[in-house]
């Protein structure tokens, strides 16, 4: 139930985002469509505003500077930009992150979003929030239940060799 509780949340918070104004955090680039090789409508410079649009995959659709194209989502911060500098991003879609590749495909990739070099260099632990994390952990009676309730399959997956 709290998973699916987190799910919703973590959907309602990516629809919230369509419409906000967010700003670049490095240099890049507009494409005209959401993929790596796709043509360049324009380049914009960091802390460029922008107006999200709408999200798919891993790119936003923003607006800027009269021009409608895409962004990859690592490369915007929602709200103030000054503060975004100082504090950081702790939304929850740091969690989610689906990356699409080139026109060809789509790859799988995870990310970090709204984690800056500082603090990375000066982590603070917070043992109330690592405490709350251990609440969510159910044992294996709770998960087969689950499972059963679902109607879900057990299905057996190999490890990968040893390189």
């Amino acid at each position: 139930m709290k998973w699916l509780l987190l799910f919703f949340l973590g959907c309602f918070t990516l629809a919230a985002q369509a419409g906000e104004t967010a700003y670049t955090v490095r240099a890049t680039e507009l494409k005209a469509k959401p993929f790596s090789d796709a043509a360049t409508l324009a380049s914009l410079a960091e802390r460029s505003k922008v107006e999200v649009l709408a999200r798919q995959a891993s790119w936003m659709q923003v607006q800027a500077n009269g021009k409608t194209g895409w962004v990859k989502m690592l490369s915007l911060r929602f709200g103030d930009a000054a503060a975004q500098k100082k504090s950081g991003d702790s939304g929850l879609a740091a969690l989610f992150n689906v990356a699409k590749g080139g026109g060809s495909g789509s790859t799988v990739a995870t990310g970090v979003r709204g984690l800056s070099e500082e603090n990375l260099k000066n982590p603070h632990p917070d043992p109330q929030a690592l405490q709350q994390l251990k609440g969510y952990k159910v044992n294996r009676q709770a998960a087969q239940q689950f499972a059963r309730a679902g109607k879900l399959k057990a299905e057996q997956v190999a490890y990968l060799p040893a390189r």
